[in-house]
């Protein structure tokens, strides 16, 4: 694929961030309403959580499809088909009475808000080089980290102005500007290169790529690393609430810390695309992420909680976070290139199941105190890296450029 102009370029990038920043907006922006949803609904905390849980199991499960379906339809139509049905979800989880309808909504939500990130994500890659994607990914990245930043501030004030229905018409207003994006835009995937979606020659593809150690082992790794700092998004209200005694309209506290990280790490990652060599990123990437979580355990063992020691170390993790993200995701999509869509949908398939176990299990058993955040943290860590040194990074070291074709 040819590299596009400026205009072009940018305008690209720009709406696979925002299609990337429906998910977190999905699932950040009423984090403040819970306890007014929790009194309407008559339903605890841990029940309301599962209105997260369900939509990441959702999210997760219907990349598996959507990707498949990019590489066969183009990335246009999945993006417009993805954003249809998302828009009829929040309506309907905007209009809902009780909590069993809110969850069925939110599940279609769910379903379809994946359509758009996959698309995108692999739109992005189709129109460049490896050098210049990984840039161009680094400043998707860079744009999304504002949407956990952005999503409960937003979400506070609609909430304090029109109550937390409000929050869910806002996301129907998102998509559809989404959708009127997106028209203008150029097909990135032409005919020629679009396979058919046939349900066998699907499931081999996903059988090549779930044996291919490689592509795995950079698919989990991100996953998990990410899941470190997902931990403390998804476990904001009590991180918030319990652990810095804030208020409902104080979320930015802990999320504009943890996005300005991201958005560093993400710009140091675009400049040091093509100076450094991947392995060499991915290497800082996690020595950092270590130091982070070193710092985070010395906090919650000798410190007492403040804003702080609390959110400091986080912002770390973003910054290591950021940098390394780009990098990985390239690769991944480079070890398929005939298959990109498929490619990332496992990422997202993986990336969001792990982020709704922690959701759905994690959060809810580690809300004792601040030493049990830091531990389910450091085993997320602790995985992401065994999974790099020991099945990615040898194979780096022996072949440079790193994609895996």
């Amino acid at each position: 694929m040819h590299k596009p102009n400026t205009v072009v370029y940018f305008r690209l990038t720009l709406i696979a961030a925002l299609l990337s920043m429906l998910g977190p907006f999905s699932v950040d922006t009423y984090l403040p309403s819970f306890p007014a949803i929790e009194s309407e609904f008559l339903v605890s905390r841990a029940v309301l959580s599962q209105s997260l849980g369900v939509y990441l199991f959702a999210f997760a499960i219907s990349t598996l499809f959507w990707g498949p379906l990019a590489d066969a339809w183009g990335r246009k139509r999945v993006i417009w088909l993805g954003l249809s049905v998302y828009s009829l979800a929040s309506i309907g989880c905007a209009l809902a009475q009780n909590i069993d309808v809110f969850l069925a909504f939110r599940v279609l939500q769910g379903l379809a808000a994946s359509g758009g990130m996959i698309a995108g994500r692999a739109m992005v890659r189709d129109a460049h080089d490896e050098t210049s994607a990984h840039q161009a990914m680094a400043q998707v990245t860079m744009l999304f980290a504002l949407a956990p930043a952005v999503a409960p501030i937003l979400g506070g004030w609609l909430h304090e102005m029109w109550g937390w229905r409000s929050v869910f018409w806002f996301l129907l207003s998102f998509s559809v500007l989404l959708m009127l994006m997106v028209v203008g835009v150029e097909e990135t995937l032409p005919k020629k290169y679009r396979h058919a979606c046939h349900p066998m020659q699907v499931i081999k593809h996903y059988s090549d790529m779930l044996h291919h150690r490689q592509f795995m082992a950079r698919v989990l790794s991100m996953s998990f690393a990410f899941a470190g700092i997902f931990l403390y998004i998804a476990g904001a209200p009590t991180v918030v609430y319990d652990f810095l005694d804030l208020g409902s309209r104080q979320f930015q506290w802990l999320f504009i810390p943890m996005v300005g990280g991201m958005m560093l790490g993400a710009w140091v990652s675009s400049y040091l695309a093509g100076r450094w060599q991947i392995q060499q990123i991915l290497t800082l990437s996690f020595v950092l992420l270590g130091v982070a979580w070193l710092l985070n355990m010395l906090q919650a063992c000798w410190l007492e909680a403040s804003w702080l020691s609390v959110v400091g170390p986080m912002m770390l993790y973003a910054i290591a976070l950021s940098i390394g993200m780009p990098a990985l995701i390239v690769l991944s999509l480079d070890c398929f290139p005939q298959h990109r869509g498929t490619c990332a949908s496992i990422q997202g398939f993986f990336q969001m199941m792990i982020s709704a176990v922690v959701a759905s299990v994690f959060v809810p058993l580690l809300h004792g105190g601040r030493l049990d955040f830091v531990l389910g943290q450091g085993v997320f860590l602790a995985l992401a890296c065994y999974l790099w040194w020991q099945y990615d990074m040898p194979l780096q070291e022996h072949k440079l450029p790193s994609s895996c074709t």
